[in-house]
């Protein structure tokens, strides 16, 4: 509980984006819906939606309203039992709160390895996570030009499963979580990318040696590929 548990997209495009993330991620890995028509009007852009899963839902969505996040809609029943309901946070991404990571079962999941929070606000935004959903914030990385990274774990003393960082003032950057795909291999994968119609910019070696690609669908959802550095040859 209180953690991420699931991962939808939600595109323009349903029959393309099932072609374009089984050539990438394998058949049947992705879960792809429809992009809502009220987020159409409001002008979003397909994209990845992470679910986190709360015990007490009524009591989640109260505290997470209270501190600042604003519902997206109505609760909806989630698929398997349960209830859904999506927000934007304090500093501008989407995120649901699923009552139920036991719905999830059986749903398609891609291997996700990191979890990136690009936010507006990013030290209230990470202090409401890590105060409702008892995520530990841990060190910090700076990757240079890719900004001052503050890490967090799902519990202290676990190993970190994502971070947070500063888009405010950054031209065409809007706050979103970025979801880290695991891949084999990065130039494979961003190959394919390439070759599906989508958008691979310059990939990026981290200081442990892991290896990561910014990407675009070709609806324009935006998701990160990600090599680990034990990854087999």
């Amino acid at each position: 509980m209180n953690q991420f548990f699931h991962y939808q997209l939600r595109t323009t495009d349903v029959p393309a984006a099932k072609a374009f993330y089984a050539s990438i991620l394998g058949e049947g890995v992705a879960d792809i819906e429809p992009l809502p028509k009220q987020a159409i009007e409001r002008g979003a852009p397909a994209h990845w939606l992470g679910h986190i899963a709360v015990e007490d839902f009524e009591q989640a969505v109260r505290a997470f309203v209270d501190r600042g996040a604003m519902q997206l809609g109505p609760v909806v029943p989630a698929r398997g039992g349960g209830k859904v309901a999506v927000f934007r946070d304090p500093g501008g991404a989407v995120v649901a709160l699923a009552s139920d990571a036991n719905g999830a079962q059986g749903a398609p999941k891609p291997d996700v390895v990191w979890h990136q929070l690009l936010a507006g606000n990013v030290s209230q935004t990470a202090s409401t996570y890590c105060d409702l959903f008892g995520w530990h914030v841990a060190g910090q990385r700076d990757h240079g030009e890719h900004g001052v990274h503050q890490e967090f774990a799902w519990r202290q003393g676990d190993a970190c499963v994502g971070s947070a960082v500063d888009v405010a003032g950054r031209a065409g950057v809007h706050s979103h979580w970025l979801f880290h795909f695991q891949v084999p291999s990065l130039e494979a994968a961003a190959a394919k990318v390439k070759s599906a119609g989508g958008v691979v910019l310059a990939p990026t070696k981290l200081e442990n040696g892991d290896r990561l690609a910014m990407c675009e669908d070709p609806q324009g959802a935006a998701f990160m590929l990600h090599e680990p550095a034990n990854a087999p040859s």
